[in-house]
């Protein structure tokens, strides 16, 4: 058997060397190849392709190393804080020491300039930030892209939309005024769209600064898991310098700008504080750290580097909050914070993004930050320029050339990029071409503020950001009619630029409403119409937007029927109503539980359009109906006269017959009021929340100030800036922002329902 197997297996091989009879060659110069020689020709074939793709992989990786190396080498951050906390003039000092701008202007600043990231004069005169600025710079080789956010609750989107597509952010805090409302507000933003942080405590020239009161209420207020990385060298007038915790150096600012680091030995006089304040921070990063924690717990001697990577580590994770001291006003401290942004926030690559594949229902998809990749851009911000509209992109993945065409995922429509700029505040430089982790500009692309662009090879769409309902309203309207046109061209473009101002009519009196985020806001947009547009407009009494809601489950049975010759209307809608449950997360559902088919299906939609038309404006005070669940059970229809109008119509008829059953409530927004008074008078204030139906939830003392936090309605803090500075000799100061929308008391609610009634009849 063994050697049959044997004698066979020569027999084949000698067949195989022997046989030249193969095939005719398709080109007759050629001889016939043997099946050895061609299994050897094959072989080196092999080994070509090999070397070949070896090669090709290494360009490659070269190519991929190339920019990584160059996107580490880029840090995108905002400024973000409480109102007059200082951001503008830190960005105003992070410009000049970078050398983007070659002198410094002050916010309201007496030589009349003012600061460079301010650049409306609205801006200028009030001395607040209205729109968020961008603008770069380099600092020791890196790239360094900053936006410039307002501090005012009413301009809450602009800080929105900076986080949504930045990397990190610096959280300014006043050493005085410490963790303030906005500061909360701002730190709960940095968490939704998961941004690492640095916080710097300004104003240590101030009288009363106290850096270590900030720091423990940064822990308590807003839970942050920080420690300092540096120790101030005297504080208020004595504020020298300050010694650096990871180096262990003591650096002075010298020059009529502070842009001479002198660097020492610590002062032996601060030496103990110092030790004390590093063995603080190594403790606090070991805790997040399990790297740091083993080299702690073993009793090593820990190096700067490994406390700075440590740090680092952490800093990304999440999992700490390292806090940098100075006075941008006095130009100390502005330096080392910019060496914490390059050491110790993530490049674009150590960022993880996600965009929703529409293809595939929304399927999350982890972007690589990559250059190679398919271009995917967001355009968070829309300004109109001299030269047309403004768009503000991000570039997540992929690059962007000037004459390319891209993708509006959104609306589907096919671009062309005329012109890519680099952003200085409101100056531009030209760009050919920009690359995945940059902020850019283009002009002439019509889009709306968080539309997604691609080069078309993929259909993704970043997630959306978060956009707050407006809670105020104005009746505004041109004071001359030939201005119409202007008027409407402003309302148009400030719509497309900020998503929480809103345009309505309305239907009863025909006037323009314009709908924001509080009284601020709004004039501001009123003022911006007269400047800009030269439209002189006159302003009604501001409004409160009320919501109307039901408190009880109530059926409703409507039959529209109509004959007039001709065709007719028939439609029969049966079901109920009913309010959602708390936390639901939509305001109004619509569910089809038809069995059989009693109404055709086509006709659905038109009676889910008519349930939400008639939701858009309750009977009690003629505000629009949320949290309301519609449910359709059955109903009827004819086979020649029914229609869509006619069962939309029936709908709209059957919501109002049956909302009165439902037992409607008013709901009216409640504001969150913090007011900082001297303590005293703490009882006259207190006193007049009370009488304004406000319920106080809080009160803390801060030297010699009070902190009262308060539960208002919105309706009921008219003119209330006036009331407070009178009450307290003008040393009182609130800031208040949206809670939600509560019940109004039934004594309200009478109220507002008769003179709802009244302005209807007159």
């Amino acid at each position: 058997m063994a050697r049959s197997a044997r004698s066979s297996t020569t027999r084949l091989l000698y067949n195989l060397c022997s046989s030249t009879k193969t095939t005719t060659p398709l080109n007759p110069q050629h001889p016939p190849q043997s099946p050895i020689a061609a299994l050897l020709a094959g072989n080196f074939q092999l080994r070509h392709y090999a070397a070949a793709s070896t090669a090709t992989a290494r360009v490659r990786d070269e190519k991929e190393a190339a920019w990584r190396e160059s996107l580490e080498k880029v840090r995108n951050i905002g400024i973000s804080a409480h109102i007059d906390s200082g951001k503008t003039t830190l960005t105003e000092r992070v410009l000049f020491y970078t050398g983007r701008i070659h002198e410094i202007h002050e916010v309201r600043g007496k030589d009349g300039v003012g600061a460079k990231m301010d650049s409306m004069d609205l801006e200028r005169e009030k001395g607040i930030t209205i729109q968020s600025a961008a603008t770069y710079c380099t600092w020791k080789d890196y790239q360094v892209n900053i936006i410039d956010t307002p501090g005012h609750v009413d301009f809450t989107i602009e800080v929105e939309r900076a986080l949504r597509v930045l990397d990190g952010a610096i959280l300014v805090l006043c050493s005085v005024g410490g963790v303030q409302s906005q500061s909360i507000t701002v730190d709960r933003q940095m968490r939704r769209y998961e941004v690492p942080r640095l916080a710097f405590i300004n104003k240590l020239d101030r009288m009363g600064a106290d850096p270590w009161k900030v720091l423990n209420q940064a822990r308590s207020k807003l839970r942050h898991h920080s420690a300092a990385v540096q120790v101030p060298i005297g504080l208020e007038d004595d504020f020298k310098g300050l010694i650096d915790l990871v180096q262990s150096k003591a650096y002075y600012f010298h020059g009529s700008s502070g842009e001479k680091i002198v660097t020492e030995d610590i002062p032996a006089n601060m030496e103990a504080i110092a030790s004390e304040k590093r063995r603080e921070l190594i403790e606090a990063v070991s805790e997040v750290d399990d790297k740091l924690a083993e080299a702690f717990l073993n009793d090593e001697p820990i190096s700067s580097a490994e406390l700075e990577a440590a740090i680092r580590r952490a800093t990304i994770a999440q999992k700490f909050v390292p806090v940098f001291m100075g006075s941008a006003f006095k130009n100390k401290g502005v330096q080392t914070l910019l060496d914490g942004v390059l050491n110790y926030l993530p490049c674009p690559v150590e960022v993880s993004n996600y965009a929703l594949d529409q293809t595939k229902n929304e399927e999350k998809v982890t972007l690589t930050g990559s250059p190679t990749g398919p271009l995917v851009a967001l355009a968070f911000k829309l300004e109109e320029g001299r030269f047309g509209q403004l768009t503000y992109l991000r570039i997540y993945e992929g690059v962007i050339r000037k004459g390319d065409f891209i993708i509006n995922v959104n609306t589907g429509k096919r671009i062309k990029v005329p012109r890519l700029v680099r952003m200085h505040s409101n100056e531009m430089e030209d760009i050919q071409e920009a690359h995945a982790g940059q902020i850019v500009a283009v002009f002439g692309v019509d889009c709306a503020s968080g539309d997604t662009f691609t080069d078309g090879s993929v259909k993704y769409t970043m997630t959306s950001m978060n956009v707050p309902e407006p809670v105020m309203s104005l009746a505004v309207s041109p004071v001359s009619k030939d201005s119409g046109g202007q008027f409407s061209k402003a309302l148009n473009r400030f719509q497309r630029e900020d998503p929480t101002f809103r345009v309505g009519l309305d239907a009863e009196s025909g006037e323009t409403i314009i709908s924001g985020m509080g009284e601020l806001h709004l004039d501001i947009y009123v003022e911006r119409i007269r400047r800009e547009y030269k439209v002189e407009a006159q302003v009604g009494k501001p409004r409160v937007n009320f919501r109307e809601t039901i408190t009880k489950r109530a059926d409703f049975d409507y039959l529209h029927k109509k004959q007039s010759g001709g065709q007719g209307q028939y439609g029969r809608v049966i079901g109920y109503v009913e309010p959602l449950e708390q936390g639901s997360g939509s305001k109004f559902e619509f569910d089809n539980m038809l069995v059989g088919q009693a109404i055709p299906s086509n006709f659905v939609p038109a009676i889910e359009k008519g349930f939400r038309e008639a939701a858009n404006s309750g009977s009690l005070i003629g505000h629009p109906v949320e949290n309301i669940r519609v449910v359709l059970t059955d109903g009827n229809s004819h086979a020649v006269d029914s229609s869509e109008l006619a069962f939309k119509l029936a709908s709209i008829y059957a919501f109002r017959q049956c909302y009165a059953a439902a037992k409607p409530i008013i709901l009216e927004p409640v504001m969150l009021v913090e007011m900082k008074v001297p303590t005293e008078f703490q009882g006259t204030v207190t006193g007049d929340i009370n009488k304004r139906k406000g319920v106080i939830i809080g009160n803390d003392q801060e030297g010699d100030d009070s902190v009262i936090t308060a539960h208002v309605p919105l309706n009921n803090m008219f003119g209330y800036s006036t009331s407070l500075r009178s009450m307290t000799q003008g040393k009182g100061e609130f800031t208040m922002e949206y809670k939600e929308h509560a019940p109004v008391s039934s004594d309200v609610q009478t109220q507002l329902v008769n003179t709802y009634k009244a302005s209807k009849e007159s």
